[in-house]
């Protein structure tokens, strides 16, 4: 059996995440409690409000210190990945799953990476619009032909047959409106603050870019694959240089779970709140199992299928 740890992005936050982990575990409860941020971390996972919840530079922080108590619980129960990775911002959980980060430092980073991302985003007419039933070529073609009208890309390749444009409002519009006229089944506007994964965000990137030189990067313990790569970094790659990328560059998930699966994974262990990596998996390798791990009850569930096995 191999196993592969994913952490879920922003956008899966909600209100009372985490509050069975919280009630269940004082280890878990010691993490949200003592996150070294300037806000009362606990009560906004737990009790909101919902606003204040979904701004990206609350939203960051409060998703990683929720992995990094369910990574921690998950490894006192004996389950451990072969691999890991991230949705965006949970690629940086995924790094304290590998060893790379510390808790502190990660929860920090997540915080400092949320501001700069807000920042950026600030009085940008953007929008993000996902597109479903479309190849990639063809809308690659459809950012282009829009391009003259502002900023668009694709910014996430989630699974075969979902594309994410993101860019400046008009421009992201425009490739939508094409990409309809050449089949794709819909487009979905997205409710975000900012136009992520595009080169809108270079100026986060830069910023993190500046900080990271006073951060300790520890040698991977577990393969990390990475988003702007969509596989295992290679000995040349530079874990900040790959962060600075990914903030400003496509995610490729797609290319992610099918090298999971080339690579012999069997089962996922979606780390949340949420199970939409779980969807996405369905849809690009459905062979492979996948558990969702939200509550503690989940936790049990996971641990135990995995000792099951583990043990055979």
């Amino acid at each position: 059996m191999k196993t592969a740890f994913l952490y879920a992005g922003q956008g899966s936050q909600h209100v009372g995440m985490g509050q069975a982990f919280y009630d269940a575990s004082p280890h878990f409860r010691e993490v949200l409690d003592t996150a070294p941020v300037d806000f009362d971390l606990a009560a906004l996972c737990l009790q909101g409000p919902e606003e204040q919840l979904n701004e990206t530079r609350f939203t960051q922080p409060c998703m990683v210190a929720f992995a990094c108590g369910v990574t921690d619980l998950l490894r006192e129960a004996g389950v451990t990945p072969d691999y890991t990775a991230g949705l965006s911002l949970g690629e940086y959980s995924a790094l304290y799953c590998a060893g790379v980060l510390d808790r502190d430092t990660v929860i920090r980073l997540a915080a400092y990476r949320g501001q700069v991302m807000q920042e950026a985003s600030a009085g940008l007419d953007c929008a993000m619009i996902a597109v479903i039933g479309l190849d990639r070529d063809t809308l690659l073609q459809c950012c282009e032909e829009a391009s003259p009208l502002g900023t668009v890309s694709i910014a996430n390749y989630n699974y075969p047959g979902q594309l994410v444009l993101g860019g400046t409002r008009e421009a992201v519009e425009a490739a939508a409106h094409f990409a309809k006229e050449r089949g794709a089944r819909r487009c979905v506007s997205l409710k975000v603050s900012g136009p992520f994964h595009t080169a809108l965000m270079a100026p986060a990137g830069e910023a993190l870019a500046k900080v990271f030189p006073n951060v300790s990067f520890q040698p991977m313990q577990i393969p990390v694959l990475f988003n702007c790569l969509g596989d295992l970094k290679k000995p040349e790659d530079s874990i900040p240089d790959l962060l600075v990328r990914q903030v400003q560059s496509s995610v490729y998930l797609v290319n992610i779970l099918q090298r999971l699966q080339a690579l012999g994974v069997d089962t996922v262990v979606e780390i949340g709140p949420g199970k939409v990596l779980s969807g996405f998996l369905r849809k690009t390798a459905p062979e492979i199992r996948s558990f969702v791990v939200e509550t503690p009850e989940d936790l049990q569930a996971a641990a135990a299928a995995w000792k099951g096995e583990a043990n055979v």
